[in-house]
């Protein structure tokens, strides 16, 4: 189906609306794509007809689905392999020694889509052994998306799924086969990790301060404006010692007052007010 320009300036600010992600018109191309499957299946039969009804707000269950056919769930297990060596080798022995007296530690995967990342984390902590006996360990997924935080509740993978970035050692100790369907998280990673919807230009998650944040590929969906919003917040729910992981292509600086580079790693942010980079070097 064609994609009118008014259709798809509707669709556009509808979805920038509910989502604060930016749609401009490069990339109008994800409408036609990602949409047309959407409304054969619903007896569409035309993106004005579309936007006519998410316009007349006539039917709210189609206005989000739209917005979570729209959003970009693109993830894996263990994506970017340095970064996850970077958080168990430097970051997680930095936040253990601060942490002695509580040993309690909260970690918050943002944007997780379908939660990969956040049982990538609780793997690295269970594969650190002794390390975390006697602490508490809390992990937080959390995405806009409905349907991406109702698999990550399910901890249910596809076969394909798994194998982009599981090895398969991981895959056997930590998921077990569900037949015809995949393979689920067993409970020893479900039982640290819990799962939200959560807008990102919101307040932050209840429940108190995290010491480590990954917010990675989330900010190159926003317009200058909203990257400020979403920084502005992750400030607010970071502990004041904490660290903030970005993707590669992204940064804070530039973005926000509230952050400064860690020198030991370029994704890696810290509070303005921070005073352990010298130690962290």
């Amino acid at each position: 189906m064609e994609v009118s320009p008014r259709a798809a300036l509707i669709i556009a600010s509808l979805f920038e609306k509910a989502t604060g992600q930016l749609l401009s018109q490069d990339r109008f191309w994800r409408i036609g794509t990602t949409l047309s499957p959407f409304c054969r299946a619903r007896g569409i039969d035309s993106f004005d007809r579309l936007a006519l009804t998410l316009e007349r707000s006539s039917d709210p269950e189609l206005s989000l689905d739209m917005i979570d056919a729209l959003l970009n769930n693109e993830t894996s297990f263990f994506r970017d392999a340095v970064v996850f060596s970077h958080i168990a080798d430097q970051i997680l022995p930095q936040i253990a020694a601060n942490r002695q007296r509580e040993k309690r530690i909260r970690v918050w995967s943002a944007a997780c889509s379908t939660g990969q990342e956040a049982y990538s984390l609780a793997m690295l902590f269970a594969e650190q052994g002794d390390r975390w006996n006697g602490w508490k360990i809390e992990i937080l997924g959390s995405d806009i998306s409905r349907s991406a935080v109702q698999q990550a509740r399910g901890g249910l993978y596809t076969q394909f799924e798994v194998q982009r970035g599981l090895p398969i050692r991981q895959l056997i100790a930590w998921f077990d086969p569900v037949l015809d369907q995949g393979w689920r998280a067993k409970p020893a990673l479900t039982s640290v990790v819990t799962f939200t919807r959560h807008n990102l230009l919101g307040p932050p998650p209840a429940g108190g301060r995290f010491d480590l944040i990954l917010c990675r590929n989330a900010l190159l969906y926003f317009s200058p404006e909203r990257r400020h919003q979403l920084l502005e917040g992750l400030s607010l729910a970071l502990a004041s010692d904490g660290a903030l992981l970005l993707g590669a292509g992204e940064t804070a600086l530039g973005n926000s007052t509230r952050f400064i580079s860690d020198p030991v790693a370029q994704t890696v942010y810290r509070a303005a007010a921070y005073t352990g980079l010298s130690n962290a070097a």
